[in-house]
């Protein structure tokens, strides 16, 4: 990562690190990845529960591994599948691009901007604590905001087709997220999350 490029300034304020790196693919090539993780992805609706009821989302989700690793959020647990050529390419680009290593990818599949997520951490007793988590954006660009824990202080950045956006050290202690519906985005979008689960 180059310190001096603006695009790597910190994103939050304090008690936490978040790195947007602008397009880590040209727009043909994230044209590609897309079409191929639509093909190659098997992508289920998800099932949460919220106060007892069992729901199933309107986004679609996929879990893949270097190993059948379980992972466990909204009372769910999956198991990681095997990855396909495309999440390989995807993760050694990210690795390169980071410095940073992961074992595990969970990928949504948002069918528009009626489609968001609330707001939540990313801090469940599998992941690595305070590790790193590599989030690949392809597709329709849409906002994401962070939230302090404590106070609601918020920061936000707009997510472009084929963009990264690394988070690192206490930020899912101390900051929750979230992709807020947006009616303009008229078409879908694919969020690929790098994460590492503790063996």
């Amino acid at each position: 990562m180059d310190l001096f490029n603006p695009q790597s300034r910190n994103l939050l304020p304090r008690d936490g690190a978040a790195f947007y790196f602008g397009a880590l693919y040209g727009a043909a090539e994230a044209d590609k990845l897309f079409d191929a993780l639509m093909e190659e992805i098997d992508w289920q609706h998800d099932r949460v529960k919220l106060y007892g009821r069992e729901i199933v989302t309107k986004r679609e989700v996929a879990w893949h591994g270097d190993a059948p690793f379980q992972y466990t959020y909204s009372h769910n647990t999956k198991t990681a599948l095997p990855w396909t050529p495309s999440l390989e390419r995807i993760k050694a680009d990210v690795e390169a691009e980071s410095g940073d290593s992961f074992n595990c990818c969970l990928l949504n599949l948002y069918h528009s901007g009626d489609e968001g997520m609330a707001w939540h951490a990313d801090d469940e007793k599998e992941l690595l604590p305070d590790g790193a988590i590599a989030s690949v954006s392809l597709g329709a660009a849409r906002r994401f905001v962070f939230r302090h824990k404590k106070d609601k202080e918020k920061a936000e950045i707009m997510l472009e087709h084929g963009s990264l956006l690394l988070m690192r050290g206490a930020t899912q202690s101390h900051w929750e997220h979230s992709l807020p519906v947006m009616k303009l985005a008229k078409t879908a979008r694919i969020n690929l999350t790098f994460r590492t689960i503790m063996g």
